[in-house]
Protein backbone atom coordinates (compact mmCIF):
# COMPACT_ATOMS: atom_id res chain seq x y z
CA UNK A 1 0.00 0.00 0.00
CA UNK A 2 1.15 3.63 -0.80
CA UNK A 3 -0.27 6.78 -0.19
CA UNK A 4 0.72 10.69 -0.03
CA UNK A 5 2.56 11.80 3.25
CA UNK A 6 0.39 15.16 2.91
CA UNK A 7 -1.76 16.22 6.03
CA UNK A 8 -5.30 16.32 6.49
CA UNK A 9 -6.31 20.18 5.90
CA UNK A 10 -9.39 21.90 6.53
CA UNK A 11 -12.90 20.67 4.13
CA UNK A 12 -15.31 23.48 3.03
CA UNK A 13 -17.76 23.34 0.96
CA UNK A 14 -19.56 26.19 0.15
CA UNK A 15 -23.02 26.72 -1.93
CA UNK A 16 -23.06 28.45 -5.45
CA UNK A 17 -26.63 28.14 -6.00
CA UNK A 18 -28.37 27.69 -9.27
CA UNK A 19 -25.29 27.56 -11.33
CA UNK A 20 -25.95 26.46 -14.88
CA UNK A 21 -22.16 26.28 -16.23
CA UNK A 22 -21.85 22.52 -17.80
CA UNK A 23 -19.52 20.55 -14.54
CA UNK A 24 -17.58 18.73 -17.38
CA UNK A 25 -16.39 22.24 -18.91
CA UNK A 26 -14.74 23.07 -15.26
CA UNK A 27 -12.01 20.16 -15.43
CA UNK A 28 -8.45 21.01 -15.99
CA UNK A 29 -6.09 19.40 -18.93
CA UNK A 30 -3.94 17.19 -16.29
CA UNK A 31 -5.71 15.23 -13.27
CA UNK A 32 -9.08 14.81 -14.24
CA UNK A 33 -11.74 13.24 -11.52
CA UNK A 34 -15.65 12.75 -12.94
CA UNK A 35 -19.04 10.84 -12.14
CA UNK A 36 -21.62 13.18 -14.01
CA UNK A 37 -24.76 11.83 -15.28
CA UNK A 38 -27.37 14.19 -17.26
CA UNK A 39 -25.30 17.18 -16.18
CA UNK A 40 -25.24 16.08 -12.56
CA UNK A 41 -22.96 14.85 -10.53
CA UNK A 42 -19.62 15.92 -9.23
CA UNK A 43 -15.67 16.57 -10.98
CA UNK A 44 -13.10 17.22 -9.09
CA UNK A 45 -9.41 18.26 -9.72
CA UNK A 46 -6.15 18.72 -7.79
CA UNK A 47 -4.67 16.38 -5.09
CA UNK A 48 -5.24 16.81 -1.36
CA UNK A 49 -4.27 12.88 -0.67
CA UNK A 50 -3.99 9.44 -2.67
CA UNK A 51 -3.84 6.21 -2.01
CA UNK A 52 -2.56 3.05 -4.45
CA UNK A 53 -3.36 -0.24 -2.55
CA UNK A 54 -2.78 -3.86 -3.79
CA UNK A 55 -3.69 -7.28 -2.09
CA UNK A 56 -6.18 -9.49 -0.32
CA UNK A 57 -7.03 -7.01 1.89
CA UNK A 58 -6.78 -4.12 -0.80
CA UNK A 59 -10.59 -2.71 -0.38
CA UNK A 60 -10.65 -2.87 3.71
CA UNK A 61 -7.74 -0.75 3.80
CA UNK A 62 -8.91 1.52 1.61
CA UNK A 63 -11.74 2.12 4.29
CA UNK A 64 -9.74 2.57 6.92
CA UNK A 65 -7.74 4.88 5.00
CA UNK A 66 -10.67 7.17 4.06
CA UNK A 67 -12.27 6.24 7.46
CA UNK A 68 -9.05 7.87 9.32
CA UNK A 69 -8.39 10.89 6.83
CA UNK A 70 -12.08 11.99 7.29
CA UNK A 71 -11.86 11.42 11.50
CA UNK A 72 -9.12 13.98 11.79
CA UNK A 73 -10.67 16.51 8.85
CA UNK A 74 -12.55 19.80 10.18
CA UNK A 75 -15.19 20.00 7.89
CA UNK A 76 -17.63 22.91 7.07
CA UNK A 77 -20.26 21.57 5.12
CA UNK A 78 -23.57 23.27 5.44
CA UNK A 79 -25.25 21.39 2.65
CA UNK A 80 -25.14 17.88 4.25
CA UNK A 81 -25.76 16.28 1.00
CA UNK A 82 -24.91 13.23 -0.42
CA UNK A 83 -21.21 14.39 -2.08
CA UNK A 84 -20.66 17.21 -0.36
CA UNK A 85 -18.09 17.62 2.24
CA UNK A 86 -15.16 15.56 1.97
CA UNK A 87 -15.41 13.10 -1.35
CA UNK A 88 -12.85 10.57 -2.32
CA UNK A 89 -12.90 9.54 -5.92
CA UNK A 90 -11.60 5.60 -6.49
CA UNK A 91 -10.71 3.84 -9.38
CA UNK A 92 -10.39 -0.20 -8.43
CA UNK A 93 -8.70 -2.98 -10.32
CA UNK A 94 -10.74 -5.95 -11.98
CA UNK A 95 -9.22 -8.25 -9.35
CA UNK A 96 -7.91 -6.18 -6.14
CA UNK A 97 -5.89 -8.68 -4.93
CA UNK A 98 -3.35 -8.74 -7.49
CA UNK A 99 -4.16 -4.94 -9.75
CA UNK A 100 -3.39 -1.62 -8.24
CA UNK A 101 -6.56 0.18 -7.13
CA UNK A 102 -6.16 3.70 -6.95
CA UNK A 103 -8.03 6.48 -4.88
CA UNK A 104 -8.11 10.02 -4.78
CA UNK A 105 -8.97 13.20 -2.72
CA UNK A 106 -9.48 16.19 -5.05
CA UNK A 107 -8.17 19.65 -3.99
CA UNK A 108 -11.20 21.07 -5.46
CA UNK A 109 -14.97 19.32 -6.12
CA UNK A 110 -17.87 20.99 -7.83
CA UNK A 111 -20.52 19.13 -7.31
CA UNK A 112 -24.25 19.03 -8.86
CA UNK A 113 -27.79 17.63 -7.56
CA UNK A 114 -31.29 18.82 -7.95
CA UNK A 115 -30.12 21.92 -10.11
CA UNK A 116 -28.33 23.08 -6.88
CA UNK A 117 -24.11 23.58 -7.13
CA UNK A 118 -21.71 23.67 -4.55
CA UNK A 119 -17.80 23.64 -4.41
CA UNK A 120 -16.05 21.80 -1.81
CA UNK A 121 -12.25 22.37 -1.14
CA UNK A 122 -9.26 21.49 0.96
CA UNK A 123 -7.11 23.96 2.05
CA UNK A 124 -7.41 27.02 3.97
CA UNK A 125 -8.43 29.72 1.34
CA UNK A 126 -11.76 28.68 0.37
CA UNK A 127 -12.76 31.84 -1.93
CA UNK A 128 -9.06 30.64 -4.28
CA UNK A 129 -11.70 28.73 -6.19
CA UNK A 130 -12.65 27.42 -9.35
CA UNK A 131 -11.10 29.25 -12.44
CA UNK A 132 -10.29 26.89 -14.85
CA UNK A 133 -9.93 27.19 -18.66
CA UNK A 134 -12.48 26.94 -20.75
CA UNK A 135 -13.28 23.24 -22.52
CA UNK A 136 -12.62 22.95 -26.32
CA UNK A 137 -14.32 19.61 -27.44
CA UNK A 138 -13.65 20.32 -30.91
CA UNK A 139 -10.49 20.82 -30.76
CA UNK A 140 -8.56 18.41 -33.10
CA UNK A 141 -6.15 15.62 -32.08
CA UNK A 142 -5.62 14.95 -35.34
CA UNK A 143 -4.68 11.17 -37.29
CA UNK A 144 -5.96 8.07 -35.13
CA UNK A 145 -4.37 5.07 -36.05
CA UNK A 146 -5.26 1.32 -34.46
CA UNK A 147 -3.47 -1.65 -33.29
CA UNK A 148 -4.37 -4.64 -32.08
CA UNK A 149 -3.97 -5.65 -28.01
CA UNK A 150 -3.19 -8.68 -26.72
CA UNK A 151 -5.24 -10.90 -29.46
CA UNK A 152 -5.77 -9.71 -32.89
CA UNK A 153 -9.50 -10.74 -34.01
CA UNK A 154 -8.91 -14.13 -35.27
CA UNK A 155 -7.29 -15.78 -31.97
CA UNK A 156 -10.01 -13.78 -29.65
CA UNK A 157 -12.61 -15.72 -31.86
CA UNK A 158 -10.56 -18.22 -31.11
CA UNK A 159 -10.75 -17.58 -27.15
CA UNK A 160 -14.96 -17.65 -27.15
CA UNK A 161 -14.79 -20.91 -29.11
CA UNK A 162 -12.81 -22.21 -26.42
CA UNK A 163 -14.79 -20.57 -23.69
CA UNK A 164 -17.94 -22.15 -25.48
CA UNK A 165 -16.61 -25.65 -25.42
CA UNK A 166 -16.14 -25.64 -21.75
CA UNK A 167 -19.36 -24.28 -21.05
CA UNK A 168 -20.76 -26.82 -22.85
CA UNK A 169 -18.65 -29.63 -21.59
CA UNK A 170 -20.37 -28.36 -17.89
CA UNK A 171 -16.90 -26.39 -16.76
CA UNK A 172 -18.82 -23.34 -15.99
CA UNK A 173 -22.42 -21.55 -17.00
CA UNK A 174 -20.80 -18.31 -18.46
CA UNK A 175 -17.52 -16.18 -18.90
CA UNK A 176 -17.29 -12.34 -19.69
CA UNK A 177 -13.99 -12.05 -22.23
CA UNK A 178 -12.93 -8.67 -22.81
CA UNK A 179 -10.39 -7.85 -25.56
CA UNK A 180 -8.52 -4.69 -26.13
CA UNK A 181 -7.65 -1.84 -28.77
CA UNK A 182 -4.69 0.00 -28.72
CA UNK A 183 -4.91 3.71 -30.35
CA UNK A 184 -2.53 6.24 -31.59
CA UNK A 185 -3.28 9.86 -32.24
CA UNK A 186 -1.42 12.83 -33.59
CA UNK A 187 -1.47 14.95 -30.84
CA UNK A 188 -1.79 15.02 -27.34
CA UNK A 189 -5.44 12.94 -26.03
CA UNK A 190 -7.38 15.85 -23.82
CA UNK A 191 -9.17 13.85 -21.52
CA UNK A 192 -11.80 16.96 -21.47
CA UNK A 193 -12.52 16.58 -25.32
CA UNK A 194 -13.07 12.97 -24.68
CA UNK A 195 -15.58 13.33 -21.11
CA UNK A 196 -17.70 15.91 -23.28
CA UNK A 197 -18.31 14.24 -26.08
CA UNK A 198 -19.04 10.71 -24.26
CA UNK A 199 -21.65 12.96 -22.07
CA UNK A 200 -23.35 14.69 -24.93
CA UNK A 201 -23.74 11.15 -26.96
CA UNK A 202 -24.42 8.99 -23.92
CA UNK A 203 -26.08 11.21 -21.67
CA UNK A 204 -27.87 8.53 -20.04
CA UNK A 205 -24.06 6.62 -18.98
CA UNK A 206 -22.00 7.87 -15.81
CA UNK A 207 -19.01 9.46 -17.45
CA UNK A 208 -15.82 9.22 -15.29
CA UNK A 209 -12.72 9.89 -15.50
CA UNK A 210 -10.00 8.79 -12.11
CA UNK A 211 -6.21 8.62 -12.74
CA UNK A 212 -6.51 8.32 -16.65
CA UNK A 213 -9.21 5.91 -16.97
CA UNK A 214 -12.18 7.51 -18.80
CA UNK A 215 -15.39 6.01 -20.12
CA UNK A 216 -19.33 6.48 -19.90
CA UNK A 217 -20.51 3.24 -18.40
CA UNK A 218 -24.20 2.07 -18.71
CA UNK A 219 -23.62 -0.55 -15.48
CA UNK A 220 -24.38 1.12 -11.96
CA UNK A 221 -22.87 -1.52 -9.65
CA UNK A 222 -23.84 0.18 -6.11
CA UNK A 223 -24.97 3.36 -4.95
CA UNK A 224 -25.80 4.47 -1.31
CA UNK A 225 -27.69 7.19 0.44
CA UNK A 226 -28.38 6.71 3.87
CA UNK A 227 -29.01 3.34 3.54
CA UNK A 228 -30.63 2.51 0.79
CA UNK A 229 -28.51 0.80 -1.57
CA UNK A 230 -29.06 0.65 -5.68
CA UNK A 231 -27.42 -0.93 -8.73
CA UNK A 232 -28.39 -0.83 -12.24
CA UNK A 233 -27.61 -4.57 -13.90
CA UNK A 234 -26.70 -5.29 -17.60
CA UNK A 235 -25.90 -7.92 -19.23
CA UNK A 236 -27.03 -9.40 -23.02
CA UNK A 237 -26.33 -7.14 -25.11
CA UNK A 238 -27.91 -6.31 -29.23
CA UNK A 239 -26.42 -3.38 -31.98
CA UNK A 240 -28.46 -1.03 -33.27
CA UNK A 241 -30.02 -0.79 -37.26
CA UNK A 242 -31.74 1.94 -39.48
CA UNK A 243 -35.82 1.79 -39.56
CA UNK A 244 -37.16 -1.92 -39.13
CA UNK A 245 -34.24 -3.46 -38.57
CA UNK A 246 -33.77 -1.95 -35.14
CA UNK A 247 -37.28 -2.71 -33.75
CA UNK A 248 -37.13 -6.10 -35.19
CA UNK A 249 -33.18 -6.54 -32.96
CA UNK A 250 -34.64 -5.01 -30.24
CA UNK A 251 -37.90 -7.84 -30.42
CA UNK A 252 -35.02 -10.17 -30.95
CA UNK A 253 -33.44 -8.87 -27.48
CA UNK A 254 -36.31 -9.35 -25.76
CA UNK A 255 -36.93 -12.95 -27.18
CA UNK A 256 -34.08 -14.25 -27.22
CA UNK A 257 -33.49 -16.91 -24.08
CA UNK A 258 -29.33 -16.83 -24.60
CA UNK A 259 -29.60 -13.40 -23.50
CA UNK A 260 -31.85 -13.71 -20.82
CA UNK A 261 -29.99 -16.78 -19.54
CA UNK A 262 -26.66 -14.43 -19.76
CA UNK A 263 -28.92 -11.61 -17.69
CA UNK A 264 -30.34 -14.11 -15.13
CA UNK A 265 -26.60 -14.83 -14.44
CA UNK A 266 -25.44 -11.23 -13.43
CA UNK A 267 -28.95 -10.35 -11.87
CA UNK A 268 -28.56 -13.74 -9.63
CA UNK A 269 -25.05 -13.06 -8.66
CA UNK A 270 -25.65 -9.28 -7.64
CA UNK A 271 -28.22 -10.77 -5.64
CA UNK A 272 -27.04 -13.34 -3.78
CA UNK A 273 -23.71 -11.14 -2.65
CA UNK A 274 -26.23 -8.56 -1.25
CA UNK A 275 -28.66 -10.49 0.68
CA UNK A 276 -26.51 -10.77 3.75
CA UNK A 277 -26.02 -6.89 4.15
CA UNK A 278 -29.62 -5.54 2.83
CA UNK A 279 -33.20 -6.36 3.54
CA UNK A 280 -36.25 -5.80 1.55
CA UNK A 281 -34.20 -6.49 -1.37
CA UNK A 282 -36.37 -6.21 -4.60
CA UNK A 283 -35.14 -7.79 -7.94
CA UNK A 284 -37.20 -7.26 -10.90
CA UNK A 285 -39.01 -10.58 -12.65
CA UNK A 286 -38.29 -9.67 -16.10
CA UNK A 287 -35.49 -6.93 -17.00
CA UNK A 288 -36.33 -4.08 -19.32
CA UNK A 289 -34.81 -3.16 -22.49
CA UNK A 290 -32.15 -0.07 -22.11
CA UNK A 291 -31.82 1.58 -25.54
CA UNK A 292 -28.38 3.54 -26.05
CA UNK A 293 -27.03 5.11 -29.36
CA UNK A 294 -25.25 2.13 -30.12
CA UNK A 295 -26.26 -0.35 -28.56
CA UNK A 296 -28.98 -2.46 -26.24
CA UNK A 297 -29.03 -3.94 -23.05
CA UNK A 298 -31.22 -5.98 -20.61
CA UNK A 299 -31.36 -3.86 -17.65
CA UNK A 300 -32.50 -4.49 -14.44
CA UNK A 301 -32.58 -2.31 -11.64
CA UNK A 302 -31.99 -3.66 -8.16
CA UNK A 303 -33.08 -2.23 -4.56
CA UNK A 304 -32.77 -3.10 -1.05
CA UNK A 305 -32.07 -1.27 2.30
CA UNK A 306 -28.96 -1.96 4.61
CA UNK A 307 -30.24 -4.18 7.69
CA UNK A 308 -30.30 -2.05 10.75
CA UNK A 309 -27.42 -2.41 13.27
CA UNK A 310 -24.66 -3.68 9.73
CA UNK A 311 -22.34 -1.27 9.92
CA UNK A 312 -20.55 -2.30 6.13
CA UNK A 313 -19.18 0.30 4.27
CA UNK A 314 -19.52 1.38 0.79
CA UNK A 315 -16.01 0.04 -0.32
CA UNK A 316 -16.84 -3.12 1.73
CA UNK A 317 -20.24 -3.76 -0.09
CA UNK A 318 -18.15 -3.14 -3.25
CA UNK A 319 -15.41 -6.12 -2.51
CA UNK A 320 -17.87 -7.95 -1.39
CA UNK A 321 -20.51 -7.97 -4.87
CA UNK A 322 -17.48 -7.66 -7.32
CA UNK A 323 -16.34 -9.03 -9.77
CA UNK A 324 -20.60 -10.06 -10.32
CA UNK A 325 -21.33 -12.55 -13.46
CA UNK A 326 -21.87 -9.42 -15.72
CA UNK A 327 -18.10 -8.77 -15.88
CA UNK A 328 -16.67 -11.77 -15.15
CA UNK A 329 -18.87 -14.70 -15.37
CA UNK A 330 -20.48 -18.17 -12.89
CA UNK A 331 -19.52 -19.56 -10.83
CA UNK A 332 -16.65 -16.93 -10.20
CA UNK A 333 -13.82 -18.55 -9.13
CA UNK A 334 -14.03 -20.86 -12.22
CA UNK A 335 -14.68 -17.76 -14.63
CA UNK A 336 -11.97 -15.59 -12.89
CA UNK A 337 -9.69 -18.65 -13.74
CA UNK A 338 -10.88 -19.21 -17.17
CA UNK A 339 -10.17 -15.28 -18.19
CA UNK A 340 -7.29 -15.85 -17.30
CA UNK A 341 -6.37 -18.87 -19.47
CA UNK A 342 -8.04 -17.58 -22.18
CA UNK A 343 -8.27 -13.72 -22.49
CA UNK A 344 -4.59 -12.70 -22.97
CA UNK A 345 -4.18 -9.36 -21.24
CA UNK A 346 -3.65 -7.64 -18.03
CA UNK A 347 -7.04 -5.75 -17.99
CA UNK A 348 -6.09 -3.62 -15.15
CA UNK A 349 -8.72 -1.00 -13.45
CA UNK A 350 -10.92 -2.20 -16.75
CA UNK A 351 -14.60 -3.46 -15.72
CA UNK A 352 -13.49 -2.87 -12.38
CA UNK A 353 -15.56 -0.33 -10.03
CA UNK A 354 -15.08 3.43 -10.15
CA UNK A 355 -16.66 6.04 -8.22
CA UNK A 356 -16.64 8.18 -5.10
CA UNK A 357 -17.48 7.83 -1.87
CA UNK A 358 -18.33 10.95 0.83
CA UNK A 359 -17.68 10.95 4.41
CA UNK A 360 -21.10 9.83 5.47
CA UNK A 361 -20.52 6.78 3.49
CA UNK A 362 -22.95 7.73 0.68
CA UNK A 363 -21.49 7.20 -2.81
CA UNK A 364 -21.67 5.51 -6.43
CA UNK A 365 -19.61 3.27 -8.29
CA UNK A 366 -20.28 2.27 -11.51
CA UNK A 367 -18.37 -0.47 -13.49
CA UNK A 368 -15.24 0.91 -15.86
CA UNK A 369 -16.85 -0.38 -19.02
CA UNK A 370 -17.04 1.91 -22.72
CA UNK A 371 -13.59 3.12 -21.48
CA UNK A 372 -9.77 3.69 -22.45
CA UNK A 373 -6.84 4.20 -20.14
CA UNK A 374 -4.69 7.10 -21.12
CA UNK A 375 -1.43 5.51 -21.61
CA UNK A 376 0.84 8.90 -21.16
CA UNK A 377 3.16 7.12 -23.70
CA UNK A 378 4.60 9.07 -26.62
CA UNK A 379 3.86 12.43 -25.19
CA UNK A 380 0.30 11.64 -23.78
CA UNK A 381 -0.81 10.18 -27.53
CA UNK A 382 -1.55 7.06 -26.64
CA UNK A 383 -4.45 4.68 -25.19
CA UNK A 384 -5.76 1.43 -24.42
CA UNK A 385 -9.41 0.79 -25.38
CA UNK A 386 -11.55 -2.55 -23.65
CA UNK A 387 -14.57 -3.71 -24.39
CA UNK A 388 -16.47 -7.08 -23.67
CA UNK A 389 -19.53 -9.48 -24.03
CA UNK A 390 -21.09 -12.17 -21.94
CA UNK A 391 -20.08 -16.04 -23.72
CA UNK A 392 -22.85 -18.75 -22.91
CA UNK A 393 -23.64 -21.85 -24.39
CA UNK A 394 -24.33 -21.55 -27.91
CA UNK A 395 -22.65 -18.14 -28.47
CA UNK A 396 -21.35 -17.05 -31.66
CA UNK A 397 -17.47 -15.98 -31.63
CA UNK A 398 -18.33 -13.75 -35.19
CA UNK A 399 -21.54 -12.33 -33.07
CA UNK A 400 -19.74 -11.77 -29.49
CA UNK A 401 -16.78 -10.28 -32.13
CA UNK A 402 -19.08 -7.78 -33.13
CA UNK A 403 -20.66 -7.06 -30.14
CA UNK A 404 -17.26 -6.01 -28.75
CA UNK A 405 -16.71 -3.90 -31.73
CA UNK A 406 -20.37 -1.76 -31.10
CA UNK A 407 -18.66 -1.07 -27.73
CA UNK A 408 -15.67 -0.13 -28.68
CA UNK A 409 -17.26 2.42 -30.95
CA UNK A 410 -18.82 4.32 -28.19
CA UNK A 411 -15.40 5.72 -27.41
CA UNK A 412 -13.64 5.94 -30.68
CA UNK A 413 -16.42 8.24 -31.89
CA UNK A 414 -15.11 10.45 -29.11
CA UNK A 415 -11.92 10.40 -30.24
CA UNK A 416 -12.70 10.72 -34.10
CA UNK A 417 -12.92 14.31 -35.43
Amino acid sequence: MTTTAASTAAVTTTPLGARRTPLLSLLPADGALAWVRRGEGLVGWGEADRLEVTGPQALEEAAAWWAERCARTAVTDPLGVPGSGPVVFGSIAFDPAAGTSVFVVPEVVVGRRGGSTWVTVTGEDPDAVVETSEQHAATSIGGLAYADGALDPVAWCGAVAAAVARIEAGELDKVVLARDLLVSADRPLDPRRLLLRLAERFPDTWTFAVDGLLGATPELLLRRTGRDIDSRVLAGTAPRGAGAADDRLAAGLEDSAKDHAEHAYAVDSLADALRPFVEQLHVPERPSVLTLPNVRHLASDVRGRQRDGDTTGLLELVGAVHPTAAVCGSPTPVAARVIGELEGMDRGRYAGPVGWLDSRGDGEFGLALRCAQLTGADGGRQARLFAGCGIVAGSDPIAELAETQAKLAAFQAALED
